[in-house]
C-alpha cells in the first residue's frame, strides 16, 4: 500500500511518518508533498491508496486538494492530519469526502485507531 503525506513543513512530514511506523504501518511505502499542488501531481503519477494532507499549505490547501481530487472523480482515501480540529473543520472535512480529521498533537494510538481497519 502507497500513502502521501503532504504538508509543506519536512519535519511535520517526518513526525507523520515516524508516528505511522510507531503505529504499525511502517511496512507501506510513502511518498512526500510539501504542498497541495505537488500532492495533486503526486497523486495522478504515484496512485497512493491513501492521502494524509495538512490544511493549511501554499499553492492549494488541503481542502482545495481534497475538492479537486473529488471533483475529478478520485475516490482515493484521505484524511486530515492538521494542527486545526474545529468543530467546523471536521464538518467542511466529512462534507468535501474526509474519511477523518487528526489533529496535532497526536499520537501513534490516535493513527492505529483512525486507519487500522483500512491499513490491516
Amino acid at each position: 500500500m502507497k500513502i502521501l503525506i503532504a504538508d509543506d513543513s519536512r519535519v511535520m512530514r517526518q513526525i507523520v511518518l515516524r508516528t505511522m511506523r510507531q503505529a504499525g504501518f511502517g511496512h507501506h511505502d510513502f511518498v512526500e508533498a510539501s504542498d497541495g499542488a505537488e500532492a495533486l501531481d503526486l497523486v495522478a503519477s504515484e496512485s497512493p491508496d491513501l492521502v494524509l494532507s495538512d490544511w493549511n499549505m501554499p499553492n492549494k490547501t488541503g481542502i482545495e486538494l481534497l475538492r479537486a481530487l473529488r471533483v475529478t472523480g478520485n475516490p482515493v482515501p484521505f484524511g486530515f492530519v492538521t494542527s486545526e480540529g474545529s468543530d467546523e473543520m471536521r464538518q467542511t472535512a466529512q462534507e468535501a469526502g474526509a474519511m477523518f480529521l487528526i489533529a496535532k498533537p497526536f499520537t501513534s494510538d490516535t493513527f492505529e485507531s483512525e486507519l487500522s481497519g483500512m491499513l490491516s
